[in-house]
């Protein structure tokens, strides 16, 4: 057990990941050691990030928790700490049920954890994080919470309401970053097309983007969880007109039936969808949407589901994940609706559908043999350096295979290549 040292574990996505950054930094800032996600953790105290989103994604959080209270036991660590999403929502229950658990902090006040710990916020350090990425690229947060009440989601009970970072903040955090040898970003919040209507009454997005493509060494920038209703269409000009802005999207659409998509609360009809989508790339040619659909929600008919799936074959996505419904506690689906797809019937629909999608995106994947594209080395692994086209977010989407052999490339660095076979999820490349 090493003394001063914190092992921080993170588990669900990419907002929890900055936070943990953000918190390394902070703990590092008053002289301590710390590890991320360490196969084997051997601080004193250990920091666990957990996910309080899905089923799944809770029963992780809760046997992490569990493992990390058994090492205290057995007297392989001193102290464990939990903050995140599960513990903002089960504060209290957690409380009762893991006393092992030395302190519960919800998602917003692990702050308190440095008073705890003897030491105090460095103010100095509020826009400095330790990457636990590969140092080319990094996440960028610009907001927390969200406005948006779909009947099926938890995370504004989680995150509360809606709440953007103000323009210059993030801004001077982008140059900080670039200054450090980041090139590339994923710009996330949990929903990015809201951003600015709470600090300056209008859709900022575009004109956040259009600065950030300004900052020399700023050489890709990509954008995750889009809303589709509302959408800020001016993005459109800036993603044509700034080479370092990412013909990429990631819009979360959930269903395409008026019936499903009134039900859900989503604010935005069949027609508007197939509009946006059109229009997606009509003014961006070139564009890779990448997008999520639920299935069995509470009273999706069979015709609801012919019309997704009808959608998914004319829609074509580049990328495509799916889920089943499963009920959430304190939401208005789970109040107002009964949960009546049984679920083999889910698990049908979503093997049905993820079918669907697995043709469209090998074919999408073999018209790219014979192309030539940029590809970002992102590591090296076995006999192959992994690399992504602008195209391809980090950890979700597929990549680039170039054999090691042939030649010696550099982390971080970007290579024009031809793209000489495909398969289903990946492709292979050779430099040119």
């Amino acid at each position: 057990m090493k003394r001063n040292t914190v092992d921080i574990i993170t588990l669900g996505c990419s907002k929890n990941l900055v936070d943990s950054e953000k918190l390394m930094r902070q703990l590092q800032a008053n002289g301590y050691q710390v590890t991320h996600d360490s196969a084997t953790p051997s601080g004193e105290i250990a920091v666990i990030n957990t996910c309080g989103f899905i089923g799944d994604a809770k029963e992780e959080s809760i046997n992490t928790i569990l493992e990390f209270c058994q090492a205290k036991e057995e007297g392989r660590l001193k102290k464990v700490y939990v903050m995140g999403c599960l513990s903002e929502r089960y504060l209290k229950e957690l409380e009762d049920e893991i006393p092992q658990v030395d302190k519960f902090y919800g998602k917003f006040d692990w702050v308190e954890l440095l008073n705890d710990l003897g030491n105090s916020y460095q103010q100095e350090c509020k826009l400095e994080r330790c990457l636990t990425t590969p140092k080319h690229y990094a996440y960028l947060k610009i907001s927390e919470g969200c406005d948006r009440r779909c009947s099926y989601c938890a995370i504004p009970i989680i995150t509360g309401k809606h709440v953007s970072r103000p323009m210059e903040e993030i801004l001077d955090e982008v140059r900080l970053l670039v200054s450090q040898g980041v090139k590339e970003f994923q710009v996330i919040a949990q929903e990015l097309t809201y951003y600015g209507l709470d600090l300056y009454k209008k859709h900022a997005l575009p004109e956040l983007i259009e600065r950030m493509a300004e900052i020399p060494g700023v050489e890709w920038i990509r954008l995750h969880y889009a809303y589709p209703a509302n959408f800020p269409t001016e993005l459109f000009k800036v993603m044509r007109e700034h080479k370092n802005v990412c013909r990429y999207m990631d819009i979360a659409l959930q269903h395409v039936s008026d019936n499903m998509l009134k039900r859900m609360h989503r604010h935005v009809s069949k027609e508007e969808t197939y509009n946006l989508i059109t229009r997606f790339r009509e003014e961006v040619p070139g564009i890779h949407l990448r997008t999520t659909f639920m299935v069995g929600f509470p009273g999706e008919t069979e015709q609801d589901f012919e019309e997704l799936k009808e959608f998914v074959r004319w829609a074509k996505f580049d990328r495509m994940g799916a889920f089943a419904y499963s009920e959430e506690e304190g939401t208005y689906s789970a109040k107002h609706y009964e949960d009546d797809i049984p679920e083999d019937v889910k698990q049908r629909r979503l093997d049905e559908l993820m079918a669907i999608q697995q043709r469209i995106a090998a074919e999408l994947n073999e018209q790219k043999v014979g192309q030539e594209m940029r590809v970002v080395i992102d590591r090296l692994e076995g006999d192959y350096y992994i690399g992504r086209t602008e195209f391809d977010s980090p950890e979700v989407d597929p990549e680039v295979l170039i054999l090691r052999d042939e030649i010696e490339l550099t982390i971080g660095a970007s290579y024009d290549v031809l793209i000489t076979k495909a398969e289903e999820f990946d492709l292979y490349a050779k430099v040119l």
